[in-house]
C-alpha cells in the first residue's frame, strides 16, 4: 500500500491538474482574468522598437545557468524572454543579441531562433550570428559581457536567468552604457544587485511569469491562476489543522 505522504502528493498533484486543467479551458474559450501589473514587463514590450529607432542593439543575458541542473528554471524563464523578443526581432528584420554562459542554453536559444525565422531563412542565419556563448566561468562571462556591450553600444539590456555576484559588473556597465535596463533571477542574494542597477526588477518567481504576461499564453496564464488557488487552499487547510488542534 502507498504511505500517507505519498497519497497526499498524489492528490495535491491531482486537485492542481484539474483546476489548471478548468481555467486552461475556461480562458481557451474566452475568458481572460486581470493579472497583476509588473512594471518590468510593460517596459519591456517597448525595448525592440526603441532599439529599431535608435539603431543600436537589444541585448539579452541569459544568465550563468544551464538546462540540467537546479539552475534550469531560471534559465528556462529566460528562454520564454528569448522567445518573445525573437518574434518582436523577425517582425522588425532586427534580432537581439543574445549571451550566455553555458553551451546547453546556446543550442535551446538556436531553437527559439530557428521557430521564430522560420519563414525567412535569411533572416534566421542574421540572427544566428548574434548569439555568443561567451565562457562558462562567471566572472570571464561577466568580463565578456561587458566588452559586449561596450562594443555593441546597446540601447537596452535584458538580463533574466541565473546569476551571481558577477551580475553587479555587468548591471553596473548596463546602468552605464543603455538607456534601458531590466533585470531579473530567483536567486535572494542577486536580487539587491539588480534593484540597486536595473531600470526595472522582476523579483524573484515573477521570472516565470513571463508566458503569462508576454504572450499571453493560455497555458501560462492558467498555471499563474492555479497556483494562487492552490495556495490559497494549502492556507486554508493550515488553518482547519490549527483550529481542529486548538480544540483537541
Amino acid at each position: 500500500m502507498m504511505q500517507e505522504p505519498v497519497l497526499w502528493a498524489v492528490g495535491f498533484l491531482l486537485i492542481f491538474g484539474g483546476v489548471l486543467l478548468f481555467f486552461m479551458g475556461r480562458i481557451t474559450a474566452g475568458a481572460r482574468p486581470m493579472l497583476r501589473r509588473i512594471s518590468a514587463f510593460e517596459v519591456l514590450k517597448g525595448f525592440s522598437g526603441r532599439a529599431v529607432e535608435a539603431g543600436r542593439a537589444l541585448h539579452l543575458s541569459l544568465g550563468v545557468g544551464s538546462v540540467a541542473s537546479e539552475t534550469t528554471a531560471d534559465s528556462l524563464a529566460g528562454l520564454v524572454v528569448l522567445d518573445y523578443l525573437a518574434e518582436q526581432g523577425a517582425a522588425t528584420g532586427v534580432p537581439p543579441v543574445v549571451s550566455m554562459a553555458d553551451p546547453t542554453v546556446m543550442l535551446f536559444a538556436q531553437n527559439v531562433l530557428r521557430s521564430a525565422h522560420a519563414n525567412d531563412p535569411e533572416g534566421a542565419e542574421e540572427a544566428y550570428r548574434n548569439i555568443r556563448w561567451i565562457a562558462p566561468q562567471p566572472a570571464a562571462y561577466a568580463a565578456g559581457v561587458m566588452n559586449l556591450m561596450n562594443i555593441d553600444e546597446t540601447e537596452a539590456n535584458v538580463m533574466v536567468g541565473r546569476f551571481g555576484d558577477e551580475y553587479l559588473l555587468m548591471g553596473e556597465t548596463a546602468a552605464r552604457r543603455s538607456s534601458g535596463h531590466i533585470g531579473g533571477t530567483s536567486d535572494p542574494n542577486t536580487l539587491p544587485f539588480i534593484y540597486t542597477s536595473a531600470e526595472e526588477t522582476l523579483l524573484g518567481e515573477e521570472i516565470y511569469a513571463a508566458g503569462a504576461y508576454l504572450q499571453q499564453r493560455p497555458t501560462h496564464i492558467a498555471s499563474l491562476i492555479t497556483q494562487d488557488v492552490m495556495r490559497w487552499l494549502v492556507f486554508t487547510v493550515i488553518l482547519i489543522g490549527i483550529f481542529m488542534m486548538s480544540l483537541s
